[in-house]
């Protein structure tokens, strides 16, 4: 889609419910003094500043972002179309979305699906639930344990460790195939996207933030693609303190990195969403 194409039918998510501008900022605050990191202080220790551009070795060590879960690769029968809680937290529960018309043996793509500031599991999945089915995408959508993601108001904390959990479960029940995994979000949940993406660059080949505010600091793995886009009309993180800072650093690192700019406010455009999933679908050759 070009850049500046008017965009009907837009549909703002903040998690499911519509967007609250004092809500979002809340979370967001950090966008105003510069998009490329999270404010101090750090909720788990060992949070360093951001890796120099080029950082895309394997790191030396786990850090406070690093996601333990990984795929196992085998084959095994792809459970039922339906979308069921995970159960991996009392409350506040991960989703994960089965479509209808996938191999029955698998392999199948997934992707991590992350709400905006207030919002909930259902709403992470949202802007790409009208796309599973005709793109044959597993969606798993974590919640925050807060209002909004943890590494939005200063570090990475639990909200990784629930991530975690869910991807473990999904692991060990859906036949993922581990070339084609990918994270994305909306607004607080493209900051945390990008956050979690970059840091785990080998588990997630993909990283598609819609709107996000900034990049949180942490060591990076691997060189994953990145989809960003941004509306240009945005006055909850308007895009200029954003995305048109936070691309070309990203570039600089390495990165494949997608940008579309579109004629909006803050929404996930239907034709933006096809257009990241389409992006992922090229990337991963289906």
């Amino acid at each position: 889609m070009p850049s500046g194409a008017v965009v009907r039918g837009a549909v703002g998510y903040c998690g499911a419910v519509p967007i609250r501008r004092k809500v979002v900022l809340s979370g967001c605050a950090a966008v105003l003094a510069g998009c490329t990191s999270a404010p101090s202080p750090q909720r788990r220790a060992g949070v360093p500043a951001e890796e120099p551009p080029g950082g895309g070795r394997a790191r030396p060590e786990r850090g406070p972002a690093s996601l333990t879960a990984r795929p196992s690769g085998s084959g095994g029968a792809v459970p039922p179309p339906g979308e069921r809680a995970l159960g991996v937290a009392p409350v506040r529960d991960a989703l994960l979305l089965v479509p209808p018309g996938l191999p029955a043996d698998g392999p199948v793509p997934l992707v991590v699906a992350l709400h905006g500031a207030g919002g909930d599991a259902a709403g992470g999945l949202a802007p790409l639930r009208p796309l599973a089915e005709a793109h044959g995408l597993v969606l798993v959508a974590p919640d925050s344990r807060g209002a909004t993601w943890d590494a939005v108001g200063g570090g990475f904390g639990v909200d990784v460790e629930v991530v975690d959990r869910a991807l473990a479960e999904v692991f060990a029940t859906v036949p993922v195939d581990p070339a084609r995994v990918a994270v994305a979000g909306f607004s607080d949940g493209a900051s945390y996207a990008l956050g979690l993406g970059l840091a785990n660059g080998d588990l997630f080949s993909a990283v598609v933030a819609f709107s996000p505010g900034f990049v949180p600091r942490g060591p990076r793995a691997g060189r994953p693609a990145v989809f960003v886009s941004h509306g240009v009309h945005d006055d909850v993180l308007p895009i200029d303190a954003t995305s048109r800072r936070l691309v070309p650093p990203l570039r600089e690192a390495g990165h494949e990195v997608a940008y579309e700019e579109f004629d909006g406010a803050h929404v996930v455009p239907p034709e933006v969403a096809r257009a990241a999933v389409e992006w992922l679908e090229a990337r991963w050759g289906a």
